[in-house]
């Protein structure tokens, strides 16, 4: 039986030089900034831009902030390829690194049906000895796990839950439903602004890309609810309800999240996807980070 996985991961930045290449040293001081913030690491994910890496990339993220961590906090890695083979193939080699558990997206760019969906996780979680959290993100990957497919999917002893990222409080919702007689079954919410709404309705974690840039902020969010005081929970979601919604409406959120962490003073590199601001649009993350992060 797995650990149960609480609390906040942070969907940490993948660091690279200036030469764009992976930087192990800043990885690591990146890992411990949320270490010391009191949130677990999600890596290889949309804000650790996996779609740009190629496998040993992602192996050695992967491999960093597991030594870094050293077992003081939970990691999960995603995994998620376009096809069975090559998801089952890096798989394999992230489980032997000693991660708690693998996420794993619905393939992209082929339109799935719902029992192709099955078929697809079922096969990654037979063929791995590590636990898997299913990943909703229709948004990107243009396939929707449905919460019938998930209750049947949720009997595999090696599915454990499922992150969703589908942005709407309906399909969170929909989620926790599924799973509310399952016992060995979580719901992880992977938007920033439902944090809070989740934990109260029966989320066992969060995902957060946001506390890349603010790990102490969006961990007060549920440092507060685990302890019971629903208000001051409420509070600190409001606290950075503006910052979020700010900071997303200039550009795609992990191009956004990464410049801010920049701004913030660390060394972390440019996303290598072809998104860039002009000096107007830094100027303006800058001055929503100095509004919201006194």
């Amino acid at each position: 039986m797995s650990k149960k996985i609480n609390g906040v991961l942070t969907a940490i930045v993948t660091t690279f030089d200036r030469d764009g290449a992976f930087n192990p040293a800043t990885q690591r001081e990146q890992v411990k900034r949320q270490l010391s913030a009191g949130n677990g690491i999600f890596c290889g994910g949309t804000n650790g831009e996996f779609f740009v890496l190629n496998e040993q990339e992602k192996i050695a993220v992967t491999e960093t902030c597991v030594d870094e961590v050293n077992g003081s906090a939970p990691v999960v890695a995603h995994i998620g390829e376009i096809s069975t083979r090559e998801t089952l193939r890096l798989g394999r080699q992230i489980a032997r690194l000693g991660v708690d558990a693998v996420s794993v997206i619905t393939p992209y760019f082929v339109p799935l049906k719902q029992e192709e969906l099955i078929y697809h996780y079922q096969t990654v979680a037979d063929g791995l000895d590590v636990p898997l959290f299913l990943y909703n993100i229709p948004a990107r990957t243009g396939n929707t796990l449905q919460p019938d497919t998930v209750r049947k999917l949720a009997t595999h002893p090696n599915i454990i839950g499922i992150k969703d990222s589908a942005g709407s409080y309906e399909s969170l919702s929909g989620f926790l439903q599924t799973a509310e007689n399952m016992e060995d079954f979580d719901v992880l919410n992977g938007p920033d602004s439902l944090i809070h709404q989740g934990f109260v309705d029966g989320c066992s974690a969060c995902i957060s890309g946001l506390a890349n840039v603010a790990p102490n902020e969006i961990n007060a969010i549920w440092a507060h609810f685990s302890t019971g005081d629903i208000e001051k929970s409420r509070l600190a979601q409001e606290n950075v309800t503006g910052l979020r919604t700010e900071l997303y409406s200039i550009g795609f959120s992990p191009a956004a999240v990464k410049k801010a962490v920049t701004l913030l003073g660390y060394d972390v590199g440019e996303s290598r996807y072809a998104v860039r601001f002009t000096p107007e649009e830094e100027q303006m993350i800058r001055q929503i980070v100095n509004q919201y992060l006194k």
